[in-house]
């Protein structure tokens, strides 16, 4: 399993950093955040493996690419 950490902007447009969730994929623990955040934006997303040593940025085009699959 592995940890993602979120930055995000709520539906009123407060900034929100450093939201860390686990999954077994991103798709898992982007579902999880929309379930605590409806109706927010995903600013930058970082894959991290349990240990901390993988690394892993994407962009918000490349999220949007992941939801509308």
């Amino acid at each position: 399993m592995q940890k993602f950490v979120f930055s995000i902007r709520t539906r009123d447009g407060q900034k929100v950093e450093n939201i860390v969730i686990a999954g077994r994929d991103q798709a898992e623990a982007e579902r999880k955040l929309r379930q605590m955040y409806r109706y927010c934006e995903v600013v930058n997303c970082v894959a991290r493996s349990m240990d901390g040593n993988n690394q892993q940025s994407m962009s918000v085009e490349e999220v949007l690419s992941l939801i509308s699959r």
